[in-house]
């Protein structure tokens, strides 16, 4: 049975009601649920030479964006990056467009009603594409091009391998590279296999991305030859395979962000390979410009076809990116942008010189920003206070034509909109016209139902049928809760209102803007409502319905009219009455949802609840039977608001593979799991527990003996004490070194999934970690070769193979093997140069909110300490400030630290003794919800007292 429900409990985004610009962005990375629509000043600053501002109608989505929503994506990102819409502005300098030209092209923040874009990035779209279509073609066609003939050299007769060839780029690129003349192989889904072969590729040139098998089938059927020119999206052991295959040498391409190679050390290890990534921003806005170009041309010449695609409305973002992150989509996903009022279009308001098309009227020139209205009225001019009205208006520098038109007349109401200036076209139509003759059912007669039903729902349809070839911005119909409540002696408007109400859904899937707003009863007396006495507002108050002030009313307007729903029900209700009545059997049914509370079950699972760990307290108190309930029923239902599927149909031995979770689905169901129970889980979560039962019991084991029911064993000889929290070494092992004791007291191990020591010189303290944490997995990164030997050989024998490794790094360039929830190292190495390579890979490889724990050094000198010869370059408190802040890091603590290490560095003896550079503790967390200049200023906030007054620094 239909309920209301608050506007937005159906996980629909609400744009902002104050008419400011907003964009799509996430109020804080890891999970779905954090997209919002978010207010964007900076849609509309002054634009600077080069650059045009765009109403964008509609936006390609891309898997840069999901990854950046779930915190995944290194480095700075906002969500958006091409769509379509229309010019409506240009700066200096720009020749090739003008306002009003129908464009696509590369949009940054391009997820919301208004954008700006560098004008070489931006082409006209061809006459016939609709915004759907051509949102679709930028990023996937520009990068598939600018990988496959600039980065990749790519010719005819040559042999390209295209990863993930149902996806936007792969369709792409297929269709371009068949037009260069290569011999096309691709891999993608097996359930995608068929959207590849309609491009014309064969199935012994098709495999699964999913596994290793493309790497001996396609040498099988090359004859060894493999292929000149990789096109590559996949990670790990899929680029290993995918090296391979350039036997002879050749391009290797790389457009992902999750395991970028180093060059030099490729070509060594993979004779004539040259390997290349990018990202399409690194071809400059004039290449971009020539490329779209030559896209389009390719297009209209009959070359290429629109990829397949899927559309939802923006304000159902988490949906659409949702479905993405499930790898479900084939081609491409577009989000349609809600329109936003062009000042220059003229408003309609029928009922336009009543009290409610008044407020209206006023409401949308003072506040915005209206300039040009047609007051429809049956007197028009002669309406009483029409006058006064247009003075008003005009005073506030709006232009008012007051007209006396019946809407329910066709023809007068034809004429009327035919007399629009061309340079003030229609784009918002608000019906308020309206009329009441209550009664009791059976006495009214077809006179009483045409007197309600003309003016509202007559002229509403003629409204819908004469504006239908327009590019309205908003139709919005003014209706009654009568039609979704009832009301007693109100059935004629009742029948009027729900008319009107179908009609708005009638008009959205027509693709058309339709909003019904059903709405109580305002305070101020209007043409329907001034007939009510005491006592009939009186009633209505004690049946839970309150007046709705004019105030209110107009922000409802506001936030209606940028809602996606096309029937809304303001009005202001009194709960504790309805309550009464639902109690006493006298509720209305509709109301119900409004006064269900929320389970307590479900309140801890619920994904913005705010309950963490405080709403599983009592845990402990249970038999393990009734614990193991509690967390599989919360297990159950974050793998169902997951995957959008209903939590009672995920079984306890239910595989997550089998259910749909994938790499990315499982990251959000990590984060989640997180937040709700206040641990730290491992990223491998669902790979190493696969079905719930198996993660509730593993989260059962985790909750209780992570609340102190399991202490660690203290040391069986005497020994200094470590800080509180910190790992406690094993009975008969020696303890950690001092500078590992220090880094990480305070830590809780339990609440950690992954952690990383990089720079390792010894293995003692991570291996210590695994050993006293049978939940944790340990990786330590070394450029000491030897040092791998002898640490793989002590895992082994100490049995912690299928949780520990040491890799060997062949510098700092090399990305890190895994995600991690905390990564730490003693010196983990000196050179400024060093740390801007070190911070980025950091920043792929740590989960947002993980923590970055150094002992290093830092220069108390005005510059950076650089000694050449020496070998020396150690960064200021400013360096490392710009560094942590640029790589997603802020400073939560900063300790002075005096190693007492006999093998300090002798280069840096002399400059310790003088006072030039100090030892630090470093504990950082990554933060992605904060700006780069936020995270800056906290970083230099830490750092402030760490810098001594200038002075040259000698060698």
């Amino acid at each position: 049975m239909p309920r209301l429900a608050r506007l937005g409990s159906d996980g629909a985004l609400v744009p902002p009601g104050d008419g400011t610009a907003w964009r799509l962005d996430t109020a804080g990375a890891g999970t779905l649920e954090n997209l919002a629509l978010l207010p964007w000043p900076a849609a509309e600053a002054p634009l600077t030479p080069g650059q045009v501002r765009v109403e964008v109608r509609a936006a390609g989505l891309n898997f840069r964006d999901v990854l950046g929503a779930l915190g995944m994506y290194p480095g700075e990102l906002t969500l958006g990056a091409e769509g379509a819409g229309v010019v409506t502005e240009v700066g200096a300098e720009v020749s090739h467009l003008a306002v009003g030209d129908r464009v696509m092209g590369l949009f940054p923040s391009g997820l919301g009603p208004i954008c700006v874009a560098d004008a070489h990035t931006v082409v006209r779209m061809p006459r016939d594409w609709s915004f759907e279509q051509a949102a679709a073609v930028p990023v996937a066609f520009a990068t598939a091009y600018y990988g496959l003939v600039d980065m990749g050299g790519l010719t005819s007769g040559e042999a390209v391998l295209v990863h993930a060839a149902a996806g936007g780029v792969g369709m792409a690129a297929v269709q371009l590279a068949r037009h260069l003349g290569a011999e096309v192989f691709a891999t993608a889904s097996e359930g995608k296999w068929d959207a590849v072969r309609d491009l014309g590729v064969p199935d012994d040139h098709l495999a699964s991305s999913r596994d290793l098998d493309f790497e001996e089938k396609f040498r099988t059927v090359t004859g060894g030859r493999g292929v000149d020119v990789v096109l590559d999206s996949l990670a790990r052991e899929f680029v290993d395979a995918s090296l391979r295959l350039l036997p002879r040498g050749g391009r290797f391409v790389e457009m992902g962000k999750t395991d970028i190679r180093d060059a030099a050390q490729v070509a060594t290890a993979h004779f004539a390979v040259r390997y290349r990534a990018f990202d399409i921003v690194d071809a400059g806005p004039r290449r971009i410009g020539e490329i779209l170009a030559e896209i389009v041309d390719l297009f209209e010449r009959g070359v290429l076809d629109h990829l397949p695609r899927r559309t939802w409305d923006l304000r159902r973002a988490p949906d659409a990116f949702r479905f993405m992150s499930q790898a479900r989509h084939v081609g491409k996903i577009v989000l349609t942008v809600p329109r936003r009022p062009d000042p220059a279009h003229t408003v309609l308001i029928t009922g336009g010189t009543g009290t409610l098309g008044g407020m209206l009227a006023r409401h949308l020139v003072t506040e915005r920003g209206a300039r040009h209205l047609l007051l429809l009225s049956r007197r028009g001019p002669e309406a009483p206070g029409a006058a006064e009205l247009t003075a008003e208006l005009t005073a506030a520098g709006a232009r008012v034509t007051v007209l006396a038109c019946d809407v329910a007349d066709r023809d007068r109401l034809a004429e009327v909109l035919g007399s629009l200036p061309a340079e003030h076209p229609l784009g918002t139509v608000v019906h308020t016209a309206g009329d009441l003759d209550d009664g009791v059912f059976d006495a009214l007669t077809p006179d009483r139902l045409a007197r309600v039903l003309r003016p509202k729902a007559e002229g509403a349809w003629n409204l819908h049928e004469l504006t239908r070839g327009t590019d309205l911005a908003e139709f919005v119909l003014f209706s009654g809760a009568a039609g979704v409540l009832g009301n007693p002696g109100q059935s004629n408007y009742a029948a009027a209102s729900s008319f009107l109400d179908a009609l708005a859904q009638h008009r959205r899937a027509q693709g058309l803007p339709g909003t019904s707003l059903a709405w109580g009863y305002w305070e101020q007396a209007t043409g329907l409502t001034k007939h009510l006495s005491d006592g009939d507002t009186g009633r209505m108050a004690r049946g839970g319905l309150l007046p709705l002030p004019s105030a209110d009313g107009l922000a409802l307007f506001d936030l209606a009219r940028g809602a996606d729903a096309p029937l809304q029900v303001p009005m202001r209700l009194d709960l504790a009455a309805l309550r009464t009545q639902a109690d006493a059997g006298a509720g209305h049914p509709l109301h119900r949802a409004l006064l269900e509370a929320v389970p307590r079950a479900a309140s801890a699972a619920a994904p913005d609840s705010g309950a963490g760990p405080d709403g599983l307290d009592g845990l402990a108190d249970l038999p393990e039977d009734e614990q193991y309930a509690v967390l599989l029923e919360l297990v159950c239902g974050q793998v169902g608001s997951v995957l959008v599927i209903d939590p009672a149909t995920v079984g306890a031995d239910a595989g997550f593979v089998e259910l749909g979770l994938d790499s990315l689905t499982a990251v959000e169901l990590r984060n989640r799991l997180n937040r709700a129970t206040g641990l730290r889980l491992p990223v491998t979560l669902v790979f190493d527990q696969p079905a719930p039962g198996a993660l509730a019991a593993y989260l059962r084991q985790r909750l209780t003996t992570g609340r102190g029911a399991r202490k660690p064993a203290a040391p069986a000889a005497p020994a200094p004490s470590p800080a509180a929290g910190s790992p406690a070494p094993a009975a008969g092992r020696a303890a950690a070194p001092a500078p590992h004791r220090l880094l990480l007291a305070g830590t809780d191990a339990e609440q950690l999934g992954a952690v990383l020591e990089f720079g390792c010189r010894d293995t003692d303290a991570l291996l210590a970690l695994a050993a006293d944490h049978p939940h944790l997995v340990v990786h330590g990164v070394t450029g000491d070769k030897e040092l791998v030997g002898t640490a793989e050989r002590e895992i082994d024998a100490r049995g912690l193979a299928d949780r520990a490794e040491v890799c060997h790094s062949g510098g700092p360039l090399d990305p890190f093997p895994g995600t991690y929830d905390l990564a730490y190292a003693v010196g983990g190495c000196y050179r400024v140069e060093d740390k801007q390579a070190l911070f980025a890979n950091l920043d792929a490889a740590v989960v947002d909110g993980g923590q970055v724990l150094l002992a290093d050094v830092l220069c108390t000198l005005s510059g950076d300490l650089v000694d050449a010869a020496a070998g020396i370059s150690v960064p200021t408190a400013r360096t490392w400030a710009e560094v942590f802040a640029r790589n997603r890091f802020v400073i939560e603590r900063l300790l002075p630290h005096d190693p007492a290490d006999p093998d300090t560095d002798p280069d840096l003896a002399g400059p310790l003794r003088h006072g030039w550079i100090g030892h630090h503790l470093f504990h950082l967390r990554k933060q992605t919800s904060s700006t780069e200049e936020e995270r800056l200023r906290t970083n230099r906030a830490h750092l402030a007292e760490t810098t001594a007054q200038p002075r040259a620094a000698r060698s």
